[in-house]
């Protein structure tokens, strides 16, 4: 039997919380949410997630903070969700790491 993907999904609004975890479960993957920087990073060791989600605006690190420090020492893929738009704030994820915003 195969274990479920794991997805670590790091966002401090709730209700995206809300929506994405049971929508990431019901799909069959086991999610574990994480509401700040510093938990990510944290559960990021202690759980092993099979990729990221990651928003950039949260509220003790920023996103790009977060990245630098998953790729300091985790190539677990990581795809960026926020509703920062601008091209450079993309680059800037994409630069410091992301597979994909």
């Amino acid at each position: 039997m195969s274990r479920q993907a794991q997805v670590l999904l790091v966002d401090d609004e709730v209700s995206l919380q809300r929506t994405m975890a049971p929508l990431l479960r019901s799909r069959g993957y086991d999610v574990t949410v994480a509401g700040t920087g510093r938990e990510a990073l944290l559960a990021i060791e202690r759980d092993c997630p099979d990729v990221v989600v990651l928003d950039l605006g949260l509220p003790d690190l920023d996103g790009i903070e977060v990245l630098h420090g998953i790729r300091g020492w985790n190539p677990v893929p990581v795809v960026v969700l926020s509703a920062r738009a601008t091209s450079d704030e993309k680059v800037a994820a994409l630069d410091a790491g992301a597979d994909d915003y």
